[in-house]
């Protein structure tokens, strides 16, 4: 009897302690503002959850007493005991966190460090997964960033991924873009193809914007800034959600995330995947692509973790490659909308101009905690790309004619392309094959990379952080036939090897080559930390080999057919401080000099084997004053740089006045980016948020060029001129922004935000064709332009689901603005969109 009386209190005292509830806010300790996405769990349990956007959570525990744990990236861990007892509800109230630099190491190389606050001597930007799921909608993934300062981010040609981003004027060819701490930046030419990471944002668990030298200790090309983009790992809650949503244009994404959680034994994974189409806003940019994210990880002990990640978007799309003069657009139908490089074959919608492209990327990632003081992370990567981009070869008869002449291969002036008319007169052509076709510029690659850091307190207050970076590219260079219009071939004789070439669909043209990039890196980093101080001193050495075999120019006998390695010596050394005055000031200062690799087509000339004997290092100089301040309430960070670039690498693209696309070789370029930016952020009552950034820049052309080389698409050259651009302001890129925002919570869970952007002293890229004398000024000044956007965002329990619903329009007051110039006011131009919208539900689970 006393056995069954004890095991009945038993299960009652289990009974009244199964039914206790933990609440409490998680803050930001320096902002005194909600994190949204920390992660809330009992300790020794499977029981947890995530702090919702206003950093509020809930945990129903099964036992009366216990230890909560808080963890967030980029934070301190915070354990709270509680003592709850029957059907009672404990409220831990704000909790604070309070920044940690050792919490990051289990997501990011080291070797590509990320900015802690107050202590990293960088100008820094961090935008969180919260605004990026809220804000971003049916935007490029780039103009998350546009509020920054010194960013300027465009939808370039208006085409699914062919958004453009400059941060400080540079454009992305000299801006460290990162996904995990690995590099993305293409190893021969440095650009960043947005369209490869589509799927990107939907799990970004931030991105971090670097200006200037940025954190990362490897010379990587960074002279404007680093990009970090830090995806979710194995700290997802067990769980998952899915999101449907559409847009202006046809607009429509599905997206599906699952996450195990890290189970008991030491196993997680997340899975993610989004399919996303729409017509375009653009007239003839349809698109449709597929994305995909895989995270795989193992904790075999408290020392060692294995991760594996692997991520794509295979896309297709539509372009607007060839801008129009103003005037073009003005008496257009479509408008700022219109595009001349798109038409109709047999009544379905075809492109002249398009992109399509997969570069999956796959890492496998180990973490060592070798001892207290020690730790060594490696990262093993590989990234395979197919793919390239359209156009016309032959006769070009897309042109537009004028309005007194138009293109007889258009039902009318500035109307879609009559396709159908140049297939009848290539059927006609017979036995001398096509006239005009379509062909596509592929470009397939493979990418191998390790990069390996150990770090070790050596002295109290000292790290030495060292580690190296080996890479491997090759890249295949070729012009396809993809359709020949009605016609039985196309007749090439730019093979040597094959000099009259009747090419089918399929079959190479133009030119083929391939181009072998290695890259060797070294680093090493001392740095001093305490309460007050950090400082640091960082050198890196790096070696890249360039070499090219050409298979068109040369007979296959030839022994020139292929290159020995071309070898570049950089190296960089940079140095900072950051003196916390007090709790709520702090200044910085920072301090560059390094020299990179020219690029792959100033080692080797005229797109050929000619080696170019002159190849020079680019050479950085870069210097960096701030400073910051925080309060519960207001924060607050100014800084000014000045960043000397000289004998810089560039090829200028312009566009000629038959709609062909030409450009030049540029070597030997000077330029000063010199500036003053401003970011805030200001909470005058608990559910309100201003924010609001300036940035005026000062950036210019120093030195004329001579012996430029010019180049129409087919890589044949034009002509040799004089380049007088001294004094010329850098285009492409507003040398002054201003942005305001604000987020208010209208009710518990309900949102309501407004966001404007203004952009001034923004001026088009010089056209080296019109540059040959001296005697014609400054570059034209596009008018300055204001933008604003409205969001809402609404939380609600749906049954035992959180869900969401999201809205944003774009451009709110259908501003009319011109965002590229391609040279001059009566040059081509991009106008940028108009009032465009996105709404979406998302439901967890």
């Amino acid at each position: 009897m006393r056995k069954l009386l004890a095991m009945a209190l038993f299960f009652a005292t289990a009974t009244i302690f199964a039914q206790g509830t933990i609440t409490g806010t998680v803050i930001d300790a320096q902002m005194d503002a909600p994190l949204p996405g920390a992660n809330v769990s009992v300790q020794g349990t499977t029981t947890g959850g995530v702090t919702d956007f206003d950093g509020q959570f809930s945990l129903e525990v099964d036992q009366a007493t216990g230890t909560i744990d808080i963890t967030f990236l980029g934070f301190e861990r915070k354990s709270i005991p509680f003592s709850v007892a029957n059907g009672q509800t404990i409220d831990l109230g704000r909790i604070l966190l309070a920044p940690d630099a050792d919490a990051l190491d289990e997501v990011v190389i080291t070797t590509y460090s990320i900015a802690i606050d107050r202590k990293t001597p960088v100008a820094v930007s961090t935008i969180q997964a919260e605004a990026i799921e809220t804000k971003l909608g049916n935007q490029e993934f780039p103009e998350i960033l546009k509020s920054t300062p010194g960013v300027y981010a465009t939808k370039g040609g208006g085409g699914f991924g062919d958004s453009e981003i400059r941060l400080r004027g540079f454009e992305s060819e000299n801006i460290a873009v990162l996904i995990n701490g690995i590099p993305v930046n293409d190893m021969e030419n440095g650009r960043v193809y947005w369209s490869n990471w589509a799927g990107l944002s939907d799990v970004t668990r931030f991105m971090q914007v670097q200006r200037g030298l940025g954190a990362s200790k490897v010379a990587v090309p960074s002279i404007g800034g680093t990009i970090n983009i830090v995806t979710r790992t194995t700290d997802q809650e067990e769980g998952g959600a899915v999101m449907y949503s559409i847009g202006n244009d046809g607009y429509e994404k599905v997206s599906a995330t699952v996450s195990t959680g890290k189970m008991d034994n030491g196993w997680a994974a997340t899975v993610s995947g989004a399919r996303t189409t729409g017509d375009g806003y653009v007239d003839g940019t349809e698109f449709s692509g597929f994305s995909y994210f895989v995270n795989i990880a193992k904790d075999f002990s408290d020392s060692h973790q294995l991760s594996f990640t692997a991520f794509g978007a295979q896309q297709h799309h539509g372009q607007r490659q060839n801008a129009q003069p103003i005037d073009i657009y003005r008496m257009s139908e479509s408008g700022t909308r219109f595009n001349a490089d798109w038409g109709y074959k047999n009544g379905e919608v075809i492109h002249i101009e398009d992109n399509f492209y997969h570069k999956p990327q796959m890492s496998l990632n180990h973490y060592w905690d070798i001892s207290e003081d020690t730790q060594l992370s490696t990262s093993v990567y590989a990234s395979f790309g197919t793919g390239g981009g359209g156009g016309y070869g032959g006769v070009n008869k897309f042109g537009l004619g004028t309005a007194n002449d138009p293109s007889p291969y258009r039902d009318g002036y500035l109307q879609p392309v009559n396709v159908d008319l140049i297939v009848d007169e290539n059927v006609a052509q017979g036995a001398l094959g096509s006239e005009t076709y379509l062909r596509a510029s592929r470009n397939n690659h493979e990418w191998y990379g390790v990069l390996s850091t150990l770090s070790s307190e050596i002295l109290e207050n000292v790290e030495f952080t060292g580690g190296v970076d080996f890479r491997y590219y090759q890249g295949e260079h070729y012009t396809e036939v993809t359709d020949l219009l009605g016609g039985r071939y196309v007749l090439d004789e730019d093979d040597e090897n094959n000099p009259f070439n009747a090419a089918q669909v399929g079959d190479i043209i133009d030119y083929h080559d391939i181009g072998t990039v290695l890259w060797e890196g070294l680093f090493a980093q001392a740095e001093y930390s305490d309460d007050q101080l950090s400082a640091f001193v960082t050198v890196a050495g790096s070696n890249t080999s360039y070499k090219r075999k050409d298979f068109f120019n040369y007979l296959d006998s030839d022994p020139l057919q292929e290159t020995d390695y071309q070898h570049f010596l950089g190296y960089s050394a940079k140095g900072g401080a950051n003196f916390n005055i007090d709790s709520n000031n702090n200044v910085f200062a920072n301090i560059g000099y390094f020299e990179k690799a020219p690029f792959s087509n100033a080692v080797f000339l005229n797109f050929a084997n000619d080696l170019n004997e002159d190849a020079k290092n680019q050479k950085i100089f870069s210097a960096e004053l701030g400073y910051g301040y925080r309060s519960s309430n207001f924060r607050a960070d100014l800084n000014v740089y000045r960043t000397v670039w000289n004998d810089k690498t560039l090829v200028q693209r312009f566009q000629n006045p038959d709609n062909t696309t030409g450009s030049a070789n540029i070597l030997g370029l000077n330029a000063l980016h010199q500036g003053v930016e401003l970011e805030f952020n200001y909470r005058p009552m608990e559910n309100l948020t201003l924010n609001g950034m300036a940035s005026v820049g000062d950036w210019t052309w120093r030195n004329d060029i001579r012996n430029v080389d010019i180049y129409d698409e087919e890589q044949n050259l034009v002509t040799t001129i004089d380049l007088f651009i001294e004094g010329l302001k850098v285009g492409g890129s507003a040398q002054t922004t201003f942005a305001a925002g604000a987020d208010y919570e209208v009710m518990e869970g309900t949102h309501l935000r407004a966001n404007w952007n203004y952009f001034d002293n923004l001026y088009g890229e010089f056209d080296p064709e019109t540059r040959s004398t001296s005697e014609l000024g400054q570059s034209w000044e596009l008018p300055a332009y204001g933008l604003v956007d409205l969001g809402l965002t609404h939380k609600f329990d749906l049954g035992d689901f959180e869900a969401m619903l999201i809205g944003n329009v774009y451009n709110m007051l259908d501003t009319e603005y011109l965002s590229i110039a391609r040279g001059g006011r009566n040059d081509g131009v991009y106008y940028g969109f108009g009032r465009t919208f996105n709404i979406g539900a998302k439901i967890n689970f």
